[in-house]
């Protein structure tokens, strides 16, 4: 297979930017051990020629003649419907594609013929994964891992759908055996930063994020990833950096929304401020910002002995303007109850 198709789709995790999903599953689920893979069965046996002419596919599909390939694959099955290496191919070209749901079915086959086969097994965890199967992604990648524990990538993404499936705890060994076995892997440091902080573990995610930008390029997920880390640790400088440093890489209203909270907890409130509005540029629909742009308004409103009208009323408008766009705010209502009621 070509390597635009067979390079491993390792799934790094920004946190916030992925749905989240919990099921009875998990509870069921052992810690580490993984579930065991059916018994072996002889491999599915291809002639000569047979073989000749999957390399024939492969080849077209390195090519990038998809299409191609899929029509050599489809006569090979009519005459030989045991061929794993062809379910695989047209598995793998339907994934680079895109075309999860068509993908799944040809890994599913393989899965079926060669329970033993890791490629079956992983790429089939990878199709799952990328349909938001993440329970099913779970037991194919476990099922993987037994026949090859130390395959970085196959414990980089089964942490990965651990974090999908809102189960940080469990998340936390494999990310860990990830880092373990390619310590200068960026996307593993990543990964594993994602699931301490998500266990509480908030130094020791900043220290995997600090050390994945030594080995990788800054990138949008992993920088807002370290904004919130440092915010969470209160250093608050540490974080206002992070964030000059992601918004200068793309206009991000988190990032903003974020740099205006460490303004505002070093008690610089005019950039504070500046940040809040910079935020709802971006993103009309911030509620977090306009409720910072009303903290700050209140205040300066407050510390002027309440003379300074302009300050309360846009106080007031921030409020409004986040809870129209998120009503379920019991702290944003009970200000403007307590300072604009009437």
């Amino acid at each position: 297979m070509p390597a635009p198709i067979r390079r491993h789709l390792a799934l790094t995790l920004g946190l916030g930017l992925t749905a989240l999903m919990t099921g009875c599953f998990l509870r069921s689920t052992p810690r580490s051990a993984p579930v065991p893979v059916e018994a072996a069965r002889p491999a599915p046996v291809a002639t000569v020629s047979q073989q000749e002419r999957v390399e024939e596919a492969q080849s077209a599909a390195q090519a990038g003649d998809y299409q191609e390939a899929l029509e050599l694959f489809k006569p090979l099955l009519a005459e030989n419907p045991t061929l794993t290496t062809a379910f695989l191919g047209i598995g793998e070209i339907h994934l680079a594609r895109g075309d999860y749901a068509q993908a799944e079915p040809a890994y599913a086959r393989a899965v079926r013929l060669e329970p033993g086969n890791f490629d079956a097994q992983y790429g089939h965890g990878r199709v799952l994964q990328l349909l938001q199967r993440f329970a099913d992604a779970v037991r194919a990648y476990q099922r993987a891992l037994t026949i090859r524990p130390y395959h970085v990538d196959a414990n980089m993404n089964l942490a990965t759908a651990y974090l999908q499936l809102d189960a940080p705890s469990l998340a936390v060994p494999f990310a860990e055996k990830a880092v373990e076995l390619a310590p200068d892997n960026g996307g593993a440091r990543v990964n594993l930063g994602a699931a301490y902080e998500r266990v509480g573990r908030t130094a020791d995610a900043i220290l995997q994020y600090e050390m994945a930008l030594e080995l990788t390029e800054p990138s949008v997920p992993l920088l807002l990833n370290l904004v919130n880390a440092y915010a969470a640790e209160r250093r608050f400088q540490e974080a206002i950096n992070a964030a000059q440093i992601l918004v200068s890489l793309e206009a991000n209203a988190n990032a903003y929304e974020r740099m205006g909270f460490a303004y505002f907890r070093l008690g610089d409130y005019e950039r504070s401020k500046q940040a809040y509005r910079e935020a709802v540029r971006i993103d009309p629909a911030h509620w977090p910002s306009w409720n910072g742009i009303g903290v700050n308004s209140l205040n300066a409103w407050l510390g002027s002995e309440r003379r300074a009208r302009d300050a309360m009323i846009a106080a007031r408008d921030a409020f409004r303007a986040s809870l129209r766009i998120n009503p379920d705010q019991p702290k944003a209502v009970s200000l403007l109850g307590k300072y604009y009621a009437g």
